[in-house]
């Protein structure tokens, strides 16, 4: 474990100045990132005396062997950078305010002829008005049902859209009432953008003025004895009221804002956010986020401010944020949000009135959000600690695997043959880490399929991709615990030239991709794989690293030079977690064996005409759409394609008359062999090659 001291900046080497810092392990992983208004003051009570410490700090400290830090001119920038780093470097010892999964939002398709509404999540879409987000995809199912009797606009995919339209037969909601059938002509392309620039309204918050119109129409209808019209506006009046009631009204003046609250304790904290937009709730997201420090409430809020707002476009950023305390930079965080926003955004402290009470509400949600969740992470947490544990007693390491790296080869009969790369860190998937091989050699070309060989292959080129990573480019060795060397202050020269750290690229200041060593290493089969993993490490001289491997038949744990097989507890945690780590490895390798495989059993007429390589086939594909029209086609047209010349064209032509290059023969879906030189298939619907979007190479 490292000690603090060893790497704490000589005294008077900090600047003053505003910055950014970053920890190191020995590796050179960043496993920290943090801001201040003053470097020297903020990394010297890292160092100070480590009783004194809150305990997430203290392991922090142990963990890291290094600190570097960049000097800016602002606060402003300070969070822009912390904000990027951690983005780039995702900090074990972060506070990560993230979901595992993307929050749905109610779109409307505005660039289109006919807009469409619909549920989207992911990435924002120029040309796409959004609102939301939801927590739950049904809600927003559910609320667009009922609107769709008063904004009948169109819900449906651009290909059933086509459909319709060719048939002249609009879909079922077309026939009940809850789509107005552009598709077969019932409404002009500006009655349907009408249509959805009111539900655009209504969503907007701009209800009133809808009801106020509703019921007036309503009562012309009664005026004028059209009781079944008057029925219907009765109707959808009071549809758009259920529907106004599932969207709990908040504020009366429009306030746009997010409702931000937190629950604490020592090294945890639960955050929770209501989206307020046009004074109604239209969502909410939580998370619970680990304490590196002894981070108070306002601490919380500017880390929020940061990690949520820095990845959001800017129409997301709302004109105010509602939080239960002020950060000390709180104008510099006021001006980072406006200009994302593009207006004043402003940070504030709701002390009365409706919005106190909702902030009440949000803090009571958090509550209950951070009391679910320690009685889930208690579960998982020890089952965590446990397997970890048992692998540790079992293989009998000097410490346990907090990373864990497993390999397994897959083939059909030896073609197509890949491997694959997955990592587990404290006992959960690192996706991404993972890596995928193929493997260059050919096992099986004279007695069979031969995973020792694959296996072998694989591993040398990890760990000795490892080792030049390891290995600075100066021509001097460099020392294993070197750190970082320390900014000088502003206005000083550096008096030597900085140290560099094995792992990092002098030139990016980025880890190179595979300078980690794993604590462990997994094979997935018996004895032989591991024998051949074994001497691979022998070979290339790596001593600090364990290895075994997992046998599929009785899941038995297999050490190098033993003879016999290690048989863990059916019930063992420390099995359990092997097994999801070679599932996980088995899983990767074959969903990268299938993408080989389906490329290579493609076959096309155009295959082996020189100067047609894959790029240009795809752009005579795109081009001309099938075979039979580029074969009516003549050359001045071939030659009209980007990057097609007359030559080339002349050679597509000829190939294609030919009678002997047309047909494509049957091959097994499997092995990829031909079944019989006197099957073919039909030239006009053989397909061409698969368009994938880059060419797979060996890692």
């Amino acid at each position: 474990m490292p000690d603090p001291s060893t790497y704490r900046p000589a005294p008077g080497t900090i600047p003053e100045s505003p910055g950014v810092y970053r920890f190191r392990d020995p590796s050179g992983r960043v496993v920290y990132v943090g801001k201040a208004k003053s470097l020297r003051s903020r990394l010297n009570s890292y160092f100070a005396d480590p009783a004194g410490l809150h305990p997430r700090t203290y392991q922090m400290v142990t963990t890291a062997a290094s600190v570097d830090w960049v000097v800016v001119g602002t606060e402003v920038e300070a969070l822009q950078l912390e904000y990027n780093w951690i983005k780039e470097y995702d900090p074990r010892f972060n506070v990560r305010y993230r979901d595992d999964k993307s929050y749905p939002s109610l779109a409307v398709t505005l660039f289109e002829d006919y807009p469409r509404l619909q549920v989207m999540r992911g990435p924002k879409k120029k040309g796409v008005r959004y609102f939301g987000p939801y927590a739950h995809a049904w809600a927003i199912r559910e609320t667009l049902d009922l609107l769709l009797r008063v904004f009948p606009a169109r819900t449906c995919s651009n290909g059933v859209f086509k459909r319709a339209a060719q048939i002249g037969r609009p879909c079922l909601l077309g026939y009940i009432g809850k789509c107005s059938a552009p598709c077969v002509g019932r409404v002009s392309a500006d009655e349907h953008r009408a249509i959805v620039d009111d539900f655009c309204d209504f969503m907007a918050g701009r209800t009133d003025a809808m009801v106020r119109r509703l019921e007036k129409q309503m009562q012309e209808a009664s005026g004028e004895l059209e009781f079944e019209r008057a029925a219907r506006l009765r109707d959808d009046l009071g549809a758009l009221r259920r529907a106004m009631e599932k969207q709990a009204v908040v504020f009366g003046d429009g306030t746009d804002a997010d409702v931000v609250a937190f629950a604490e304790d020592p090294l945890e904290a639960s955050v929770q956010v209501f989206h307020v937009r046009g004074g109604r709730v239209r969502g909410q997201r939580g998370w619970v986020v680990d304490k590196v420090a002894d981070l108070s409430t306002a601490d919380l809020v500017e880390q929020f401010c940061s990690q949520v707002y820095g990845g959001e476009s800017g129409e997301n950023v709302p004109r105010e944020v509602l939080v239960p305390a002020l950060p000390d930079d709180t104008e510099a965080i006021n001006a980072w949000l406006s200009d994302l926003r593009g207006s004043r955004v402003a940070l504030r402290i709701p002390q009365r009135g409706d919005k106190r009470s909702l902030m009440q509400t949000v803090r009571r949600n958090a509550e209950q959000s951070l009391n679910q969740h320690k009685l889930r992470r208690a579960g998982d947490l020890t089952a965590r600690s446990t397997a970890l544990n048992e692998i540790q007693d079992a293989l009998g390491l000097d410490d346990a695997p907090l990373r864990i790296e497993c390999y397994d080869v897959s083939h059909v009969q030896g073609t197509d043959v890949v491997a694959s790369m997955v990592v587990f860190e404290d006992g959960l998937a690192r996706k991404g880490e993972y890596r995928r091989f193929a493997v260059r050699g050919e096992p099986g070309a004279e007695r069979g399929p031969d995973d020792t060989a694959a296996l072998a292959e694989v591993l040398r080129r990890r760990f000795s991709r490892m080792r030049a990573d390891r290995q600075p480019e100066a021509a001097e060795p460099v020392d294993a615990e070197a750190t970082v060397a320390a900014a000088p202050p502003d206005g000083e020269p550096a008096d030597a030239e900085p140290v560099t750290t094995p792992g990092i690229d002098p030139e990016t200041g980025r880890p190179r991709r595979f300078a980690y060593p794993p604590n462990l290493v997994v094979v997935d089969g018996g004895a032989p794989q591991v024998a051949a993993a074994a001497g691979v490490l022998a070979d290339l001289g790596i001593t600090d690293v364990a290895l075994c491997g997992l046998a599929k038949r009785l899941e038995e744990v297999w050490i190098p030079g033993e003879d016999f097989p290690l048989v863990l507890s059916r019930t063992s945690e420390g099995l359990y977690l092997l097994q999801r780590v070679r599932d996980e490895a088995h899983r990767f390798a074959i969903t990268y064996h299938r993408q080989k495989r389906s490329k290579r059993m493609t076959t096309s007429a155009l295959d082996g005409i020189p100067g047609l390589g894959e790029t240009r086939r795809k752009a005579l594909l795109r081009h001309f759409g099938s075979l039979r029209k580029l074969r009516a086609a003549d050359v001045e047209d071939i030659v009209a394609v980007p990057g097609i010349g007359r030559r080339t064209a002349e050679a597509v032509l000829a190939a294609l008359a030919d009678p002997a290059a047309a047909p494509v023969p049957a091959f097994d879906p499997l092995t990829g062999e031909v079944l019989d030189p006197d099957i073919t298939l039909d030239p006009e619907t053989a397909p061409f090659p698969e368009s994938a979007s880059s060419t797979e190479e060996p890692v």
